[in-house]
């Protein structure tokens, strides 16, 4: 795979997910990705996408400022 930014090669890693919900910060650790080589551009496929969208869902139902979680094993 190409990176489309740089169009250095991507290899096949892991990364930290940080967004900001309004009502939380939310970290997830050790999310499955393509990382460039040479930018560090990140690509997710549309499976690890709706994954994060679910665990982002279920996030802004806690009342905690940050939610920190791991990929793995978010239920």
């Amino acid at each position: 795979m190409v990176c489309m930014e740089c169009g250095a090669i991507v290899k096949n890693g892991y990364t930290t997910s940080v967004t900001d919900l309004g009502n939380c910060l939310l970290i997830v650790r050790n999310v499955p990705c393509h990382k460039c080589t040479e930018c560090n551009e990140i690509i997710y496929t549309g499976d690890v996408i709706k994954r994060l969208e679910q665990i982002a869902e279920q996030a802004e139902q806690f009342t905690q400022e940050i939610s920190i979680v791991d990929y793995s094993s978010a239920a």
